[in-house]
């Protein structure tokens, strides 16, 4: 395998000096069943700390968030204690790692949300998709949607998340904003069904993500990279698209 010298050279991302060009995509493994990172993990990402950039697996910011079985979270104290012995590792072998943070939206189920409650999302519009729980692959629930005065708590959820994944010692985020899961559930019109500024025109759709990420950038230090993870479109018709990916780019360049 023949890799290119400029692959191996250093670059500067953001904020973020790292030693090379290569960077580790997010991968969920499933590998924490009490949801707090353990050794299995801590090893997994240090024998991988020779990639320029590790983004960890998809995390979740609250329990409203998780979708899946054995997924790591970052909101109790353990789990950002436990996430700080692996970015202690990675760091101590001359890596750097960000946090992917990740919030599901509809592709869950009532057992992993509170009281057994239906998921959120930006509108009541069940998916066709299953998820994993600890019966194996069931049907998600039919989501309920998000009403106006909740979606300020969501903000925080991701607020939160990225000041706890700086605690942990993480050297950035990347917010979750693409594959299905809730922001990608207010971008996409087969989705969003709103008739209130969270929905309608490209610039209220993308006002979720838009807000997170001024609430997220607010609450970190300069150091501490942001980065997005958004799809070019939903593949669908009349759903997201490039030419909406494009102008949520511009949205997000300020």
């Amino acid at each position: 395998m023949n890799i290119s010298p400029k692959a191996l050279s250093p670059v500067s991302l953001g904020a973020l000096s790292l030693a090379n060009r290569i960077a580790m995509a997010p991968m969920t493994r499933g590998r924490a069943p009490e949801r707090i990172p353990n050794d299995n993990m801590l090893n997994y990402y240090a024998q991988r700390a020779g990639a320029g950039l590790i983004i960890s697996e998809a995390t979740q910011i609250s329990q409203q968030g998780t979708g899946s079985v054995a997924t790591p979270g970052i909101e109790t104290p353990e789990q950002i204690a436990g996430w700080r012995k692996v970015t202690d590792a990675v760091h101590a072998a001359g890596g750097k790692i960000i946090c992917q943070i990740w919030h599901v939206g509809r592709v869950s189920h009532a057992c992993f949300q509170d009281q057994g409650q239906p998921p959120v999302s930006s509108s009541a519009v069940a998916g066709q998709v299953n998820t994993f729980t600890a019966d194996g692959f069931v049907p998600c629930t039919p989501p309920r949607a998000l009403q106006v005065e909740e979606i300020p708590a969501v903000v925080q959820q991701y607020r939160q998340g990225a000041i706890h994944a700086m605690e942990a010692g993480f050297d950035g985020v990347q917010i979750h904003a693409a594959h299905g899961y809730l922001i990608a559930q207010f971008l996409s019109p087969l989705v969003n069904k709103r008739q209130d500024h969270w929905g309608g025109s490209i610039e209220n759709r993308a006002r979720l993500l838009v807000e997170v990420i001024k609430r997220v950038k607010a609450s970190t230090t300069k150091e501490f990279g942001i980065g997005v993870k958004l799809n070019s479109a939903d593949f669908q018709h009349g759903g997201f698209d490039v030419g909406d990916a494009l102008t949520v780019v511009q949205y997000l360049e300020p």
